[in-house]
């Protein structure tokens, strides 16, 4: 014989219907409460990490910096990452940050080494920008740039060894884009010098234009040292008429630019902590 339970009044119902609301009221202020510090102040909302590209009117230059974005946002889900170009491509650097309204914003230069962009332009951008922003340190010079670089050697035919013989007979060019700012060339020379390391063969910088020694140059210096088999190592983010350049005076081969490649993202994204930290820092 089973049990029979009296019929519930409406006073009972009444107090379940309240506790069902309230405990749904307490739910919705609990998820509010988190976006609060103990302090009573709302958390501010997570910096945006924004690509600053340089532009180009090759337009394997836009897809591959998109495509280096997309790999940004794989590798930390949820951080909103913006794309901005100094010139030449759209959307411009300053359209991207005034569509951020007050957010802050860590523009990230996809740039290889200190110069005039980073020394002039950048800041001035970022200073006339509505948002809050902070300015990080370009990519180079970087151990994952030389992880990057190496591995476009690799794809491109660099042998896994390399014997003595064949040693003495090697070299490769590092061709970047080239500046007349001091510190850039001497940021491109320590990329050299650290490639150089992880090869086991001379690295010769050489660049596109604005200084000096020209790719060509660099190649018949070392021939005349009796280096004949050297490969262009290619030292820019993304291709264009410097890199087509520079790729066709290889006398051996040429490695692609360092495009989408995994080391890329995960450079990106140290510099855009570096950045934060050292802001951190700084207020403490």
């Amino acid at each position: 014989m089973t049990a029979s339970h009296p019929p519930r009044s409406e006073s009972d119902i009444h107090l379940d219907s309240t506790a069902h609301l309230m405990n749904s009221i307490s739910h919705e202020l609990a998820g509010q409460l988190r976006l609060v510090s103990p302090l009573g102040h709302r958390r501010p909302a997570r910096p945006a990490l924004v690509l600053v590209a340089h532009g180009s009117r090759d337009p394997r230059a836009l897809d591959t910096v998109r495509a280096l974005r997309d790999r940004v946002r794989e590798l930390r889900p949820g951080l909103p990452v913006h794309l901005g170009h100094i010139e030449l491509n759209e959307p411009l650097l300053p359209d991207t940050l005034a569509a951020l309204g007050d957010t802050l914003a860590v523009l990230v230069p996809l740039l290889l080494s200190r110069g005039y962009h980073v020394g002039q332009d950048l800041p001035e951008m970022a200073a006339a920008a509505p948002p809050p922003t902070r300015l990080a340190a370009p990519l180079g010079p970087h151990p994952l740039l030389v992880e990057a670089l190496y591995d476009r050697l690799v794809e491109a035919g660099w042998p896994a060894g390399v014997d003595a013989g064949t040693r003495r007979s090697t070299a490769v060019v590092l061709a970047a884009a080239g500046s007349r700012d001091p510190d850039s060339t001497t940021d491109t020379r320590r990329t050299a010098r650290l490639l150089a390391d992880r090869l086991g063969v001379p690295v010769v910088p050489a660049y596109a234009s604005a200084a000096s020694p020209t790719v060509p140059a660099a190649v018949r210096a070392l021939a005349a040292r009796g280096r004949h088999r050297v490969a262009v190592a290619s030292y820019f983010t993304a291709p264009g008429r410097f890199a087509t350049q520079c790729a066709q005076a290889a006398p051996w081969w040429a490695s692609a630019p360092l495009g989408a490649h995994p080391a890329m993202a995960r450079l990106i994204l140290h510099r855009y902590d570096e950045s934060l930290a050292t802001r951190s820092t700084e207020a403490a």
